[in-house]
């Protein structure tokens, strides 16, 4: 464990805007799709650190909707590269306890790329040693969008009163009804925004806006910004007599 990580202050879900890619890889005179592989090997070192820093959930932004306006190569390459870390990396996440979910519109991901999903997703559903949730073809308002439509179709089957409608009921349609809200939102690369991510389950987050690129962010820093945590006063808009 790194030796500045204190378990006991940890917050319990972690989620990470894992951003720099791109300008990681431009910096080495590489195209960004090689950034992109580095952060995926990045994933599985912070993913095997959390066990012991006290973080039982971990949920990464992998594609957002807004990811669509990419270059061509660059999308196709990015689905290329997730179906691989799916193949390849679906036994060791098994093996290691983690519970894999997928958050986000599957419509237009494509049938292989949604199979392993499902498949992954399955296989792992018993595990609890830690919750990885990855969120692909994701976006927050797109998201409560989705969930607010399917909140009306029940209310116009009668099986629900627009009278029984409140934010705990929207809450459970979703695609994070599972899931406890994140304690702590961590954004790479020196950019300080949410950029659409988790914006309903964010409203009590603390955050946490780091200059590293994302293929730099190691172990240690994450230990060091959990520790940074635990000191914090988290009051969720009451006032400490």
């Amino acid at each position: 464990m790194p030796k500045d990580a204190d378990a006991k202050t940890a917050p319990a879900h972690v989620a990470i805007i894992m951003d720099g890619n791109g300008r990681w890889a431009q910096k080495r005179g590489r195209p960004r799709l090689f950034g992109h592989h580095a952060g995926a090997r990045r994933v599985r070192d912070i993913l095997k650190a959390c066990p012991d820093l006290g973080v039982k959930y971990l949920t990464i932004f992998a594609f957002s909707t807004e990811n669509w306006k990419r270059t061509q190569t660059e999308v196709a390459g990015l689905m290329s590269l997730f179906r691989r870390y799916l193949e390849r990396e679906a036994t060791d996440l098994h093996e290691s306890g983690v519970c894999v979910r997928f958050i986000g519109d599957r419509i237009r991901l494509d049938d292989k790329l949604v199979a392993l999903m499902d498949e992954l997703e399955l296989r792992t559903a018993d595990n609890d040693r830690v919750h990885l949730t990855v969120a692909l073809n994701y976006g927050g308002r797109d998201e409560v969008t989705r969930a607010a439509k399917r909140l009306a179709f029940e209310v116009s089957q009668g099986r629900l009163s627009h009278d029984d409608v409140d934010a705990e009921t929207l809450a459970g349609f979703l695609d994070t009804h599972v899931l406890p809200d994140p304690d702590l939102v961590i954004r790479t690369s020196g950019e300080a925004r949410i950029s659409n991510f988790l914006l309903w389950q964010s409203a009590y987050a603390e955050y946490e806006f780091v200059d590293t690129l994302w293929p730099d962010f190691t172990a240690n820093e994450f230990a060091k910004i959990l520790q940074s945590y635990g000191s914090r006063d988290r009051r969720f808009g009451a006032v400490r007599a």
